[in-house]
């Protein structure tokens, strides 16, 4: 409830956010905020109006100031749902878009954006759930479509083969992209699925499936404490660098891949990477140029290369692929994931810093500083990668085996579907989960 002297929340959660606003702190409320799933959601509305307001959403603030004083009407349950969503804010929407759907069980608007909701929060068994509980009202296309992607996200192929067999070819041209990625995504999982076990520790497996990326190598650190094969944050190294260049040589040989040369993207991470790989795979280095085939293309990470100068053009141009051009990322992040979905990538990170960056040191007086950034030019830091040591990092022993033949293995199997179809941008980290740090 509510108090009547300043009308502010008694909930904890919601007193708390209450108390962030009142310091000009709009994230720290969004934090205390989405620990307040159970708190009631007039009073929830209420302190989200705030927010909005706070924050410049007026769309949002008009939709939490209409639920706040009608909590048990759909359209407003629902309208703040979709502001929601729209403001990024999905976990807000989820309660109040469950509520409206109970309101009103027939209404496909709100069901789809209940299933978007849960989407984009990762949530893809309960937005598998929320479409099975209205699967008789369910029309083909979006909503069986959405339940075969979520159920692979899930990780359940077998209700998500099941759901696609009965999902026709779309009439709607819109549809047709998504319904061949779709199919590119059961083919691909067929091929993984004799060699890789597709479970929920299945990291490798899974990145093939999802987006038809093949994973280098997984990390050796905390695999059983909650980090599954991914790095949180990782200060990177000469040694990762050439360790990934050598893997991308094991998949290319295992693909019977034969690229002609190394384009480099313009970003200096990539300009560095790809001049190293160039001595690595033996094979000459030149600018990326849209068009070029049977070529590698290095990326450092994607979103870097997005941030540079003629990044945002280099990146548009590799969504659709180019016959024999393969494009490899070294380090990418999983929980912003880049643009474009790579061929290849070496580590998958939530923040990384390059050998060559701003990295932490230990300071002359013991404790911990940031270094300066390596200015040195871009062939003498590529020569050190060549250089650098091979043989992969132990970890904490905890991690299974990561060997260079498995990969080559599991890529033999499966080369017939990969270097297919678009690079769409891989939204979700699937089945495998991951803890993640703010």
């Amino acid at each position: 409830m509510f108090s009547r002297r300043n009308r502010r929340p008694t909930s904890p959660e919601l007193a708390a956010a209450w108390e962030c606003l009142d310091g000009g702190d709009v994230p720290g409320a969004l934090r205390e905020l989405r620990q307040a799933s159970s708190a009631p959601l007039g009073q929830v509305a209420a302190v989200v109006g705030r927010v909005a307001g706070a924050a410049g959403f007026d769309d949002l603030r008009k939709a939490a100031t209409a639920l706040a004083a009608r909590p048990d009407r759909v359209r407003p349950l629902h309208d703040y749902g979709y502001a929601c969503v729209e403001r990024g804010v999905p976990y807000l929407a989820i309660p109040a878009l469950r509520e409206a759907l109970r309101l009103a069980p027939g209404s496909a608007g709100t069901l789809r954006e209940l299933v978007s909701a849960y989407e984009d929060e990762g949530r893809h068994r309960d937005a598998v759930d929320a479409l099975l509980t209205h699967e008789d009202g369910l029309a083909d296309w979006p909503d069986r479509y959405l339940l075969v992607f979520n159920a692979v996200l899930a990780g359940d192929l077998e209700l998500a083969r099941r759901q696609h067999a009965r999902l026709p070819a779309p009439a709607d041209d819109t549809w047709l992209g998504a319904w061949e990625r779709q199919n590119r995504v059961l083919e691909r999982a067929a091929t993984a699925g004799p060699v890789s076990p597709l479970d929920h520790s299945d990291l490798r497996g899974w990145q093939y499936v999802m987006g038809g990326t093949v994973l280098g190598a997984m990390s050796p650190y905390g695999f059983d404490a909650g980090m599954a094969g991914r790095y949180a944050w990782l200060q990177d190294s000469y040694d990762q660098c050439l360790q990934g260049l050598l893997r991308l040589k094991a998949v290319l040989a295992a693909a019977e891949v034969r690229p002609r040369s190394v384009s480099l993207l313009p970003d200096r991470g990539s300009v560095i990477l790809g001049l190293a790989a160039s001595e690595v795979l033996g094979l000459p280095a030149e600018p990326f140029e849209s068009g070029r085939e049977d070529t590698v293309v290095i990326a450092y990470d994607l979103d870097e290369t997005a941030r540079a100068d003629q990044g945002p053009e280099a990146i548009a141009q590799l969504f659709h692929r180019t016959p024999g051009q393969v494009l490899h990322e070294h380090a990418g992040c999983w929980t912003d994931p880049p643009a474009v979905t790579a061929d290849s990538v070496s580590l998958l990170h939530q923040s990384a810093v390059a050998p060559w960056g701003a990295g932490l040191r230990q300071g002359a007086d013991g404790g911990v500083e940031r270094g300066d950034a390596d200015e040195r030019p871009e062939a003498e830091i590529a020569a050190g990668i060549v250089g650098a040591d091979p043989i992969p990092d132990e970890g904490d022993g905890q991690a299974p085996a990561d060997s260079v033949e498995g990969l080559a293995d599991f890529v033999s199997a499966v080369r017939g579907t990969w270097l297919q179809g678009d690079r769409a941008r891989l939204r979700s980290s699937g089945p495998v989960v991951s803890s993640r740090f703010v």
